[in-house]
């Protein structure tokens, strides 16, 4: 849905430009006038950038280069590019028109730029004793069964022992009265979030192996991802260690490994019950009402909305 794809199947440009006549270079869409992009031209690899009103055309070496003309044809020879509407003549060194009546010496490239990608946004999270479960920063790892862990809502709390409750810290847990004592009085007891729930906040969790990552409504979302990066345009994530690249659709490690992103899915309500609307995965797992289970690679089940 980020790109479009240019004729042959082989090239694709990214969304809010089209492809240039001979498919080497994508030229941004014009709308009332102006240019869709004022600031700059992406190129389709999602790292570099030429200035506006340029076209980027692939180079000999195999990078991307600037040709400093808008929506120009980029020669064969990799080197020069012609205006709009023209063709390389390079026999001749000129550019062409199809009647004829356009004679203009070839352009030359010059090399494009790498685009600053935006800083990702990293939720900071708790690691488990047992190196697999996680809770959001400021909360608490406690067991709930041998094989499982829940996160309290409270930083440095007190785990009850039936694995169902937690305290605030100095605190102490009152099973038989269900409260949390001190010198000072008690409290009620607060409930654990269902066996390896994330929580997002104190009405809102994402299942086991996700990460909670604003939607651009404001809600929580899930990730499908262990401490992922959620991407700035609050719909899509990355893995842990890649940035997002806003407009390739994809997320970039490095220079050179790119994968696809994720898109995120709405968190559900947080103590474990299932609302009639949602979509029952297992017994501690739903999806929102209209999407579908589908598990992960990971195991645990992810939300295709």
């Amino acid at each position: 849905p980020q790109s479009v794809p240019c004729a042959g199947g082989h090239r694709c440009c990214p969304r809010g430009s089209h492809c240039s006549a001979d498919g080497e270079s994508c030229v941004t869409d014009l709308g009332m006038g102006t240019r869709v992009a004022p600031r700059a031209v992406p190129c389709p690899d999602g790292q570099s950038e030429c200035p506006d009103d340029a076209t980027c055309c692939v180079t000999s070496s195999g990078a991307w280069g600037c040709c400093p003309m808008p929506q120009a044809s980029c020669c064969a020879d990799k080197v020069h590019c012609c205006p709009h509407a023209t063709v390389c003549d390079l026999t001749r060194g000129r550019c062409v028109s199809p009647t004829g009546d356009t004679n203009v010496p070839l352009g030359t490239a010059f090399p494009a730029w790498k685009r600053q990608p935006p800083a990702p946004v990293a939720l900071r999270q708790v690691l488990c004793p047992d190196g697999r479960s996680a809770c959001p920063d400021g909360a608490t790892c406690c067991q709930l069964s041998p094989a499982q862990y829940g996160c309290c809502p409270l930083q440095n709390a007190v785990c009850c022992s039936d694995g169902q409750h937690c305290c605030p810290q100095g605190t102490t847990c009152d099973l038989i009265h269900s409260t949390c004592t001190s010198l000072g009085g008690s409290a009620p007891l607060a409930a654990l979030p269902t066996a390896g729930d994330v929580k997002c906040d104190e009405e809102t969790s994402c299942p086991n192996g996700n990460t909670c990552c604003r939607l651009s409504s404001g809600a929580w979302g899930c990730c499908p991802l262990e401490q992922a990066v959620c991407c700035p345009d609050h719909v899509h994530c990355c893995p842990q260690g890649y940035t997002c690249d806003p407009e390739g659709g994809s997320c970039l490690q490095g220079g050179d490994t790119r994968r696809p992103w994720v898109r995120k899915t709405p968190a559900l309500p947080r103590g474990g019950q299932v609302t009639s609307g949602n979509v029952v995965c297992d017994e501690k797992t739903s999806c929102p009402d209209g999407s579908t289970c589908c598990q992960l690679s990971l195991g645990t089940w992810g939300c295709c909305p």
